[in-house]
């Protein structure tokens, strides 16, 4: 019987040698059989098999000794668990290795070397394990890596090192979490080439959003230099996202950028010992993004084929989650490893659990930070040093919450136990962030100067169910969760569509059948992302307030004018909120901010005039064309076109929100020309929000200029009834279910019945009254736009209404054909 091999080149295994090989150096394995036809690269080098490791202990006499210590440690009593883990450890670094292991591995160790040209080649050492990348756990920072290894006695004892990993605390108690029993793993290790990212840059990146499982964009997370402290969450790194299917077609779909302190990277070290430093970072580093456009496009077009070429592999979708780096000399990227992401892809999408705090709650809102999950936790601040020591001697109760600089995955015994996370560093593919993700505990990374501001023992409320953006409350916040089976929603015929008002949470609605996006107001972008008023943007120089402008500066630097700094912001937020339904209708209303409130945005009172009453004032359409006000319009005309035309969002459709006149829809046109914005041009359609009388008595008339219109039921009741819907003394009278409000919609559909145009409608009625939407229905509109929390609910009351009765055909959304309800 052949002999199984102690020493492979990486090249000689594939997916299907775990048991050989272990997860991580099997796909690596594979991958590196496949880069020519993957297009991707890969750095050489060779593993040291499972039986490799399995001769090691045997030479040492260790087998029985981690058997009878494994059976007698209960993981968690965290002493217990220190010492025992210690003491196998110990046995382990002291070992020496076989003659015939030893001698194979300096012979393999000088070929590599030969290879790229020295005597002691720079490899990194990592461990691979039989159980880590399975379909229920990746066992991701589980067991060690060391980089910059030069050198056979330095590699040797980083071999030995590896092996000892696979008993630390947090990896025994890792594998009794997930249900491995103590004699289903065992150790490969890798020794490959190691990258000159000390000099360049390094991260990690997910085939999927990490945090809601979208599976159309590709996450990046990157820092300078060597990759390990993003994965130990001691950096706050940049993060990129990009659009698969755009991205697909050519297009350079950068969706969204956000920059990470970054204060800190990982080199070479000067010290023999030591191999690798901590530095600082200069402060231009710190405020530049790492990785170049042509970067970020380079790598997730890379780790998008990497997706689909394991999907097919599979013969199911495999989302992956790949550690990659930049060479500083070559400026040349390289995939270090990919393994199947573990968390999203074993999630029913069929079923949605909405987790949220109770309204009648009050939210002292104390920080916030990176959301990592959707759920929300409760419990006690306990704080948690540093020094791993500490961890077993510190009084931890089941349902504290882990407050701490940054976790360290030796901490996984506390953290399984945690009722939430929270941590001063990190990013969202940091180890720590992962760990959280698959054991379901809610974690908050980058939350600055929680350490000082939560005091221990204070009781919090940590929600992450709000988007990115996750929050610490003060005290405990009464919560309540909902189940939504998807299998259970009735099939409409009339599309029910999302009015989505953050980008943060467009992904998160992704899975549900919904037709589109019927409404996203740039609103909220501008007031959460940008900030500050456009015209104080466009008039930066001329400001006499100092601070603003100072603020101004900082907020623009890696931008060449503040213009391009509101546009980028701003086509980010929209292409986001359009990413997430694409190819599906998102109709984006452009700016309907009153004076008062524009006035809040910063610098804004120095360009904002004074109205009696601004909620029937200078607004929408009129802004637009003033010569005050359209240069800042045209910021608005520039970001769409960006996301239309260079992001190959397509599916984006504007509307013109309070125009009174058809002349007023004119002058808006000639201005959305000068910036190259045109109706028909590359397909765009332009809608008018209905929310004027003016605009349901003279629809025929503005029927002619617009592709579509969509109601907007809150501005049309107060206006019909002239009441300030804001007033409490006339609310009562609030009521757009009234028949003057019907009289009005229908005017509008039967205006229309004729012309080429659609009508839909995104004002909250249809989400508040079910009652309403099967008025609509009845009345043969083409779609109802509601927001998410009502899209079950109202889903269902159209359908009831569908199967008794329809006023007119039409066309049934994805090329259905038209029919009549009976």
């Amino acid at each position: 019987m052949e002999r199984p091999p102690i020493l492979l080149n990486l090249s000689q295994v594939n997916i299907n040698d775990i048991n050989i090989a272990g997860g991580k150096n099997a796909s690596l394995g594979e991958m590196i059989k496949n880069m020519e036809s993957l297009g991707i690269k890969i750095p050489g080098g060779f593993i040291i098999t499972v039986k490799g490791y399995y001769d090691f202990l045997e030479y040492n006499y260790l087998d029985e000794f981690i058997t009878k210590t494994l059976s007698e440690i209960d993981s968690d009593d965290l002493l217990l668990l220190k010492k025992s883990s210690e003491a196998i450890r110990k046995r382990i670094i002291e070992g020496h290795f076989p003659y015939h292991l030893r001698k194979q591995i300096e012979e393999a160790y000088e070929k590599l070397s030969a290879e790229y040209g020295t005597e002691n080649v720079d490899v990194a050492v990592r461990s691979s394990a039989t159980t880590e990348d399975s379909p229920n756990a990746s066992f991701a920072g589980q067991q060690d890596t060391y980089l910059n290894v030069c050198g056979i006695k330095s590699l040797s004892n980083a071999i030995k090192n590896c092996f000892a990993s696979l008993y630390t605390e947090r990896a025994i108690s890792y594998r009794k979490s997930f249900g491995f029993g103590k004699q289903q793993i065992a150790l490969s290790v890798c020794v490959q080439k190691m990258v000159r990212s000390d000099i360049g840059t390094s991260g990690v990146a997910f085939s999927l959003d990490t945090e809601t499982g979208f599976k159309d964009v590709v996450v990046i997370n990157a820092s300078y230099g060597l990759g390990q402290p993003i994965v130990e969450g001691a950096v706050a790194p940049d993060e990129f996202v990009v659009h698969k299917p755009t991205l697909d077609k050519g297009y350079p779909s950068i969706i969204e950028r956000k920059l990470g302190s970054k204060d800190q990277k990982m080199i070479y070290s000067d010290s023999f010992q030591k191999r690798v430093d901590i530095v600082s970072t200069t402060e231009e580093e710190a405020r530049s993004f790492c990785l170049k456009d042509e970067h970020v496009l380079q790598l997730a077009r890379w780790v998008s084929q990497i997706e689909k070429y394991y999907s097919e592999l599979k013969g199911y979708w495999c989302p992956m989650d790949v550690e990659w780096a930049l060479d500083g000399h070559t400026e040349q990227l390289y995939i270090l490893q990919a393994r199947p992401e573990t968390v999203h892809s074993l999630v029913n999408k069929n079923k949605i659990v909405n987790y949220s705090i109770k309204p009648s709650e009050n939210k002292e809102k104390l920080l916030q930070g990176i959301a990592i999950g959707n759920k929300i936790g409760a419990g006690k601040v306990k704080k948690v040093t540093g020094l791993k020591e500490e961890i077993f001697g510190i009084n931890f109760q089941k349902g504290d919450v882990l407050l701490a600089e940054m976790t360290d995955p030796d901490w996984e015994p506390l953290m399984k136990i945690a009722s939430a996370i929270i941590t001063q560093k990190g990013g969202r593919t940091c180890h720590a962030a992962i760990v959280a993700r698959e054991l379901g505990v809610p974690a908050i990374v980058a939350c600055t100067n929680a350490m000082s501001v939560l005091t221990e023992g204070q009781e919090v409320t940590i929600s992450c169910a709000e988007g990115d953006t996750g929050f610490v409350y003060n005290g405990v916040l009464a919560t309540e969760q909902s189940v939504l089976d998807l299998n259970n929603l009735p099939a409409t015929v009339t599309p029910v569509m999302l009015n989505i008002g953050s980008p943060d949470t467009a992904f998160k609605y992704a899975e549900l059948p919904h037709g589109g996006i019927g409404l996203a107001r740039l609103e909220f972008i501008i007031n959460n992302y940008i900030k500050i008023h456009p015209l104080a943007l466009l008039n930066t120089a001329s400001l006499s307030d100092k601070e603003l402008k100072k603020e101004i500066e900082l907020l623009t630097v890696n931008y060449k004018s503040a213009e391009d700094y509101f546009v980028d912001k701003l086509s980010q937020g929209i292409a986001k909120i359009a990413a997430s339904c694409y190819p599906k209708n998102v109709i984006v209303r452009f700016s309907d901010f009153k004076s008062n409130e524009y006035a809040n945005l910063k610098g804004g009172k120095y360009f904002e005039p004074e109205e009696e009453n601004p909620m029937i004032g200078w607004r929408g359409a009129s802004r637009y064309y003033s010569e005050v006000y359209k240069d800042a319009f045209g910021l608005e005309c520039k970001a769409i076109r960006k996301v239309r035309d260079k992001m190959g969002l397509d599916n984006v459709i504007v509307m013109v929100p309070f125009c009174r006149t058809v002349e007023e829809l004119k002058k808006v046109y000639v201005v959305m020309g000068s910036y190259g914005l045109e109706r028909g041009g590359n397909g765009l359609q332009v809608y008018l929000m209905a929310e004027l009388p003016s605009n349901f008595i003279m629809a025929e008339e503005f029927a002619e200029y617009v592709d579509g219109f969509s109601i907007g039921s809150n501005d049309l009741t107060q206006l019909v009834f002239g009441l300030d819907r804001d007033s409490s003394q006339v609310a009562h009278l609030y009521d757009e279910r009234n028949s003057a409000i019907k009289k009005m919609i229908r005017m509008l559909l039967e205006a229309t019945e004729d012309k080429n145009v659609k009508v839909g409608i995104c004002g909250q009625a249809p989400s508040d009254f079910p009652d309403f939407a099967q008025f609509l229905v009845k009345e043969g509109i083409d779609t109802i736009s509601v927001t998410p929390d009502s899209f079950a609910t109202t889903v269902e009351a159209i359908a009831q209404v569908e199967n008794k009765f329809r006023k007119k055909a039409f066309t049934v959304a994805h090329n259905m054909a038209a029919f009549r309800l009976k």
